[in-house]
């Protein structure tokens, strides 16, 4: 199969330098944040969308850290959410209570997969000091009360590829963050 994804791109929203520097502020906010912490950091990537993201802040962190990950789905096949989370992969770590934990996101939506995340990482991991950092924010589709607490972009309410970000599984690897065409998803 040949795509050609530039053709799929609408315009871009984010270039890789905007999001190359922004990266870089986002991580001495968080340094800032943690410096005098006596709890151990951990970095909670959700796959499959943050990994780009989180490898590109985890190599601007100047802090002692450590990494897990979790993958849950909201979405099916489309570009709406579904909003029954499942849990596809679960944490190695059982208790959290000893950590910072920063929830590393690509997108924060409608809120409800973290708002749901929030919840069940302190019910069944003990975890008590949870933020959240995400590499795009629309807040204008917020369902949930959930907010970010370090965040390199809000953007308005379009489909968006290209960073980590897909479409059916597609347009990950784009080096920026696009608006997709509406006649691809629709």
């Amino acid at each position: 199969m040949n795509l050609d994804y530039e053709n799929v791109v609408e315009r871009v929203l984010c270039s890789g330098e905007e999001i190359s520097e922004r990266v870089k502020s986002v991580a001495r906010d968080i340094e800032k944040y943690y410096a005098d912490s006596d709890k151990k950091l951990l970095l909670l990537g959700i796959l499959k969308g943050s990994v780009v993201f989180m490898a590109d802040l985890m190599k601007e962190l100047k802090l002692p850290l450590e990494v897990d990950f979790m993958k849950l789905s909201s979405y099916g096949k489309g570009a709406v959410s579904t909003g029954n989370i499942v849990i596809k992969a679960g944490l190695e770590k059982k208790d959290l209570s000893g950590y910072n934990v920063l929830i590393v996101e690509d997108i924060l939506d409608t809120g409800n997969t973290l708002y749901w995340l929030v919840d069940y990482l302190k019910r069944e991991h003990g975890a008590q000091d949870i933020k959240i950092c995400t590499l795009l924010d629309k807040p204008d589709r917020r369902e949930k009360p959930i907010f970010v607490d370090f965040g390199c972009f809000s953007i308005p309410d379009e489909f968006v590829i290209g960073y980590g970000l897909d479409y059916n599984e597609l347009y990950r690897d784009l080096p920026y963050v696009g608006v997709l065409k509406r006649e691809v998803y629709e």
